[in-house]
């Protein structure tokens, strides 16, 4: 999710300054939402269950993308299955381009030792890259007409009757990630909550999916009144538009945190096995609003570029994060 969601500001900048390119994305449908607010941007959707499942299905998506004579490819993903969607492409003449990931540069990041400790070139800028190898040059700068973002969302009724009206401050927070290893401990988290939830002008929504993380909500809500549990309340659409009317969220290196940036939300993201130096930093939030765990306690982080991989004795690095110190960036950054 935070892989597509990080292609969201790229594509937007493309339209705003090529405006006479026409886009179709492609991916899962679910994600759809990302796109439906970007002018010029077509999507279709990918049936990975059935009609393009297997190889023999990368081949049905071949001739069914053919159809919309499209003349560049550019392959934002760069794993198997589109690197063969776009070596057909190349095969029949048309003119492609992937991101490059740097899997070299990240494993130098994250080895055990000679570690090579700098920041990456971030994902968004690898994508201009890729549309500056097919010939269109973007800017994403902070003072470019590429981060124009859209206009926050009007809140449908239905949405309204489960968050009230805005009147307060409100918080996101997405506690969790794909791997424990991203995750903040759930005694620390419980304790930024609550103190963030001490202030009655603070509103919180709390994000997540699946019965296992909406019950830990339901700790984490501990009976505040000013705290809500968004998870299994509203459809992924209605979750976007309340997404972008937020005035911070607090995530973990997680979708979450890449959907709130690319809606122009500010975004404190804490980090534990992972680092931002791997270049997945929030598109257009400052270093500041990172928040690591101590290289002086624990010098070999990051031990990972996604969180899967685990070192002995650094199960509890995220520990060395504070819930003050959390709790301090967002109210030093509410308006």
């Amino acid at each position: 999710m935070g892989d597509v969601a990080m292609t969201v500001p790229v594509l937007r900048a493309l339209v705003l300054q090529h405006p006479d390119v026409k886009i179709t994305m492609v991916s899962r449908p679910f994600f759809q939402a990302f796109f439906a607010d970007i002018p010029n941007v077509n999507f279709f959707g990918v049936d990975l269950k059935e009609r393009h499942k297997g190889f023999l299905g990368l081949l049905r998506l071949f001739f069914d993308l053919r159809k919309l004579e499209v003349d560049l490819v550019a392959d934002l993903h760069n794993v198997l299955r589109s690197k063969v969607v776009r070596t057909l492409f190349a095969l029949s003449g048309k003119k492609v381009a992937a991101t490059n990931k740097v899997r070299a540069e990240k494993k130098a990041l994250t080895r055990l030792t000679h570690k090579d400790i700098a920041p990456l070139k971030p994902m968004v800028e690898r994508h201009v890259d890729t549309f500056k190898q097919l010939g269109f040059s973007i800017d994403v700068s902070s003072q470019s007409v590429g981060t124009q973002f859209p206009e926050k969302a009007v809140l449908s009724e239905e949405i309204i009757s489960f968050s009230g009206t805005k009147n307060k401050n409100w918080i996101g927070i997405a506690p969790f990630a794909q791997y424990e290893s991203k995750v903040y401990p759930q005694d620390l988290m419980q304790q930024v909550i609550d103190a963030l939830a001490e202030n009655k002008n603070n509103h919180l929504f709390l994000f997540g999916g699946g019965p296992t993380e909406i019950q830990k909500l339901q700790q984490l809500q501990n009976k505040h009144d000013n705290v809500i549990v968004v998870a299994g309340k509203l459809a992924f659409e209605a979750e976007i538009q309340l997404i972008s009317n937020l005035d911070v969220m607090l995530s973990m290196d997680s979708g979450n945190s890449h959907i709130a940036a690319m809606l122009g939300v500010k975004v404190i993201t804490l980090w534990g096995a992972t680092h931002p130096y791997a270049g997945f930093k929030p598109f257009n939030q400052p270093d500041a609003f990172c928040l690591t765990a101590d290289r002086t306690q624990y010098p070999l982080l990051p031990t990972s570029i996604y969180g899967n991989k685990k070192v002995k004795g650094y199960d509890e690095v995220m520990r060395t994060i504070l819930p003050s110190q959390v709790v301090e960036k967002i109210n030093s950054n509410l308006t």
